[in-house]
């Protein structure tokens, strides 16, 4: 529990970053890299190993708001405040695609996943998903090595009126739901206060969770039918899906705006404006 390495980038506020997959029986120091996105538009990917700055690329002009890598690790897909959505290499620093489907509402999640891509009838690598502040999802089935980047579904969900008085609306989040193949969720504002799961075979919600409060993060475990869910009201609910079981937790003392389990499954970390959080889940 001590600070290992540190990178600093002056003048420029760090907005989102991910973890560079690995391969299972290589997770040796020479492998770790984090992508970082920037305030000013810009990508860093920084050796963990060397501790030093390894790319710089400029694929936004606005603040990014979103990023991942695909699940091999050889490319990355950032989301912009303006919605626009990148895809660019880390071995040559080029971006090779720059997709407007979301154009005007920022991207507030984006995801890669090895699903089976292949029983919705396209070609491809894996499947990623865009979420954009607007309720917006769309649904991409890609082949990076032979660029090939193809729209699977296009996800618009209602909502009311916005209530007077409130200062922001809840983010938009979605995910891959990992023990149900060819399913996500999707939690936001909306006209109920609930966790929608939306089948891609179907094309339908095939199944509603009623939530408390609008969520402010999401998160699915990838070791157990668990999802965390943190709200605004300083609440963190660990729901068992199917949702026969619900526990809720305190602890934070603000909003709970990042939710993320860890690849064991055994521990979720959670985070509020100050102070981040690491729970044990024992029985999992």
């Amino acid at each position: 529990m001590e600070l290992v390495v540190q990178f600093q980038v002056l003048n420029q506020s760090c907005q989102c970053l991910a973890w560079k997959p690995c391969p299972v029986d290589a997770w040796g120091a020479e492998s770790q890299h984090v992508v970082a996105g920037y305030s000013d538009g810009t990508i860093r990917v920084f050796s963990i190993s060397r501790t030093e700055m390894d790319l710089k690329m400029h694929p936004h002009s606005v603040a990014l708001t979103a990023i991942a890598y695909s699940t091999d690790g050889e490319m990355i897909l950032s989301g912009g405040k303006d919605g626009l959505v990148a895809v660019s290499s880390p071995r040559t620093g080029m971006t090779i695609h720059v997709l407007a489907d979301h154009k005007g509402s920022p991207i507030t999640v984006l995801q890669c996943t090895r699903k089976q891509y292949r029983d919705f009838g396209v070609e491809g690598g894996e499947l990623w998903l865009a979420t954009s502040s607007d309720r917006r999802v769309s649904v991409w089935a890609s082949d990076w090595l032979n660029d090939k980047c193809e729209l699977l579904d296009w996800l618009s969900f209602p909502a009311p009126a916005v209530p007077e008085g409130l200062g922001s609306l809840p983010p938009s989040l979605a995910a891959f739901c990992p023990w149900e193949p060819g399913i996500l969720v999707y939690v936001g504002f909306g006209m109920r206060k609930e966790a929608l799961f939306y089948s891609l075979q179907k094309k339908q919600v095939v199944e509603k969770i009623s939530l408390p409060y609008f969520a402010t993060s999401l998160s699915l475990s990838p070791a157990a039918r668990f999802m965390a869910v943190g709200f605004g009201e300083r609440l963190l609910r660990l729901l068992c899906c199917p949702a026969s079981d619900a526990q809720d937790y305190v602890g934070h003392d603000d909003a709970i705006h990042l939710c993320r389990f860890a690849p064991s499954g055994q521990r979720l970390l959670t985070a509020s404006h100050s102070a981040v959080l690491i729970w044990e889940l024992t029985g999992t």
